[in-house]
């Protein structure tokens, strides 16, 4: 394994020291390192925020700013972050309109973020559970919350910047969540630091249909197939997931886990997209690099969100963030 690293205990966090003094224009760090915040916080606005374990860069920290998240809370390495940093984050961004969590399904998650909301004032929750790969998995009861968290993120983001209430932003992020579907497919294992080694052996020739965001098993190993037939079946099994609610417009995103280049992610881009359209789907907007990775890994997912208008207002809205930035 080669990694830069000082020392395997001081990653995460000389990783956030370096993550917030490159953006010091629009983002703090809270008290021993428990979670960044937005630099300036809008007074009666809702707070939104989310977090989860490291190795998932630029999710969530990398989504903090005008437009999106409030705070973010960062766990060790595909751990995840434990009930006192939401809870010091909420009491943070909180500025009278109540706090909103948005939370992936991964059980750990889950648990510490209720613990927290059961433990604050005025905090609604949204779970994310977009991934159509498995029903259940080593870290989840139920589907698991993927990169359609993004697409959560964005929207209500926005609505909250636009003075939306917290239960009508928890309506809202419901209503997104159930839209989004996304699945996933690895052609190399990640490293965690702390292991030194891939966290599954994977032939050169081989795939593995549907894997986690912490590199959890998917729905089969099988040989490697062109970029068109991968395509086919993600798309194939999102569109009969969906089912009618599939057909109109969408926006289609395809989000690389970590060691996949741009040039492969958009000529998956291109095949995802004409295999969407012939089935009926109109892509009005898109997203295309890695945001929701898993470390090292090489693989991408594809994400299909359906939109009305009201729905691409909110993704159209401005948004500054260290990973996304549009319209200001």
């Amino acid at each position: 394994m080669k990694k830069f690293l000082n020392s395997i205990d001081t990653v995460l966090t000389e990783s956030l020291d370096g993550f917030v003094a490159a953006h010091s224009d629009i983002l703090v760090l809270g008290d021993e390192h428990k979670f960044v915040r937005r630099k300036i916080l809008k007074p009666g606005k809702v707070g939104l925020i989310s977090g989860g374990g490291s190795g998932h860069e630029p999710l969530h920290g990398g989504l903090v700013g005008h437009g999106m998240l409030d705070a973010a809370c960062p766990g060790q390495v595909f751990t995840s972050p434990t009930p006192d940093q939401m809870m010091a984050a909420a009491a943070d961004v909180n500025t009278g309109a109540g706090c909103l969590f948005i939370v992936k399904n991964y059980e750990g998650d889950v648990m510490n973020f209720d613990m927290a909301a059961e433990m604050s004032e005025g905090v609604m929750q949204v779970v994310t559970n977009d991934d159509v790969a498995v029903e259940n998995s080593s870290y989840t009861t139920g589907r698991r919350g993927v990169a359609g968290t993004l697409i959560v993120e964005k929207i209500v983001g926005a609505a909250a910047e636009q003075g939306m209430g917290l239960k009508d932003l928890k309506a809202l992020g419901d209503r997104v969540n159930a839209a989004t579907r996304s699945m996933g497919v690895a052609l190399t294992s990640c490293t965690v630091p702390a292991a030194g080694k891939p966290t599954f052996d994977i032939g050169d020739n081989e795939m593995e249909f549907g894997v986690g965001i912490h590199g959890e098993p998917g729905r089969r190993r099988e040989r490697l197939r062109s970029a068109d037939e991968i395509a086919e079946e993600i798309c194939s099994t999102i569109v009969t997931d969906l089912g009618d609610a599939a057909r109109g417009p969408a926006l289609l995103f395809v989000n690389g886990f970590g060691g996949t280049p741009l040039m492969e992610l958009y000529l998956m881009y291109n095949s995802a997209r004409k295999i969407f359209e012939k089935r009926g789907v109109s892509v009005v907007r898109s997203l295309v690099g890695s945001y929701v990775t898993s470390l090292d890994m090489a693989g991408c997912s594809i994400t299909l969100s359906r939109l009305d208008d009201e729905l691409v207002g909110y993704w159209d809205a401005p948004v500054h963030t260290a990973a996304l930035r549009w319209g200001m």
